[in-house]
């Protein structure tokens, strides 16, 4: 590490490039990270963070909740099955609501739980669903940055229904929509007023969520007919949108990648070739290629640990000033995570390098020195 540091000192504003097309890329990969990590949570929040461990839907829905309907007498069926440990009913439908001190149409999900099992989210202010009237809805801290606030009344369009905002939630959102929750019997008679729109099904629900294993979950899905089980993570898959965007943008971060590496092994590569001859001086010296190599990985090491540091730190402070609207979601753990991915594909690109190392032929070297 001696001569890599004396390098980096004497070649500055060499290596002060490399470190900041690292630097560059870094930042790139949080910032990607950060905006794939929010749209994500944005687009399924309600789901990731439902404490259930599996939900039941109907056969034929493709584990939509829009598109399955349930009986109510679905949920003490699937209790009833061996190693369950809690079922809850679930509805959903998606709404718009306006506030009746006037304002703007704003676009809402709607989830419909019973107040008192597991279901019932955890309240940031206000009161919880439990409770309150029978009007009283639960909502989502993005609708109160449209400026609802607590004891607002909220008009279902175009029903005109008024529901009472008595408490908020955080991190709650469906299909990019702040989630509404109220009592299930509200959303029933709201959800079916039209005559035959239950399909027949008494007491009609969108889903059951279950807390179970996934062999009580294999058994639920032998054991009663005309449904399919899934878990939290293929429900969150096949919320309308999520799949495609998750999918682009894990697209892009790995060509982004895929990119750092080839950058980086091609300015260490070409580094590697300008010295040539003074790695043949060294190696007559009794420099060995391990001493030598050691001195390669140190400054790789370095150059990309700086430049992840500085990427990270402007990340963050990216994160701190962008607008509330964009969904941005840059967690701890995936910075470093992707610091980590980041280190091994600098090291990965060095490999050329360590090569040509390797494979320097003194003599042939020293052939070459003006």
């Amino acid at each position: 590490m001696f001569l890599a540091f004396r390098e980096l000192r004497y070649a500055r504003l060499r290596f002060l490039m490399i470190g900041a097309i690292i630097t560059l890329i870094a930042w790139l990969v949080f910032l990607l990270s950060g905006l794939a990590n929010g749209l994500a949570a944005d687009n399924a929040g309600a789901l990731q963070r439902l404490p259930a461990d599996h939900l039941v839907f109907q056969a034929d829905s493709r584990m939509l909740l829009q598109r399955s309907l349930l009986p109510l007498a679905m949920v003490e069926q699937v209790r009833q099955v061996p190693g369950v440990v809690d079922a809850a009913p679930i509805g959903q439908m998606m709404a718009s609501v306006r506030r009746a001190a006037g304002g703007d149409q704003l676009d809402a999900a709607i989830l419909a739980i019973d107040p008192t099992t597991f279901l019932a989210p955890t309240i940031t202010s206000g009161q919880a669903l439990a409770g309150a009237p029978a009007n009283g809805v639960v909502v989502d801290e993005k609708l109160a940055k449209k400026g609802v606030v607590l004891g607002d009344i909220l008009r279902l369009q175009p029903t005109g229904q008024e529901l009472q905002v008595v408490g908020f939630t955080k991190g709650q959102t469906y299909s990019h929509a702040p989630v509404i929750y109220m009592p299930l019997a509200s959303w029933q008679a709201l959800r079916f007023a039209a005559p035959g729109s239950n399909g027949g099904i008494t007491q009609p629900i969108s889903a059951v969520a279950v807390n179970a294993d996934k062999a009580t979950a294999a058994q639920i899905a032998s054991t009663i007919s005309g449904i399919t089980v899934a878990d939290r993570d293929q429900a969150v898959q096949q919320v309308p949108g999520y799949a495609e965007e998750m999918g682009t943008l894990t697209m892009i971060q790995v060509f982004l990648v895929v990119i750092a590496a080839f950058i980086i092994a091609a300015f260490f590569y070409i580094l590697t070739l300008q010295k040539t001859a003074q790695f043949g001086v060294l190696k007559v010296l009794g420099a060995s290629t391990a001493f030598l190599s050691k001195d390669l990985l140190g400054q790789v090491i370095v150059l990309t640990l700086v430049g992840i540091l500085i990427g990270a730190g402007l990340s963050f402070g990216v994160a701190a000033v962008l607008p509330t609207g964009i969904p941005f979601l840059l967690a701890p753990q995936l910075v470093g995570a992707y610091s980590l991915l980041l280190l091994a594909v600098a090291l990965g690109g060095a490999l050329l390098s360590l090569r040509r190392i390797a494979t320097t032929d003194p003599l042939t070297a020293i052939g070459r020195v003006d």
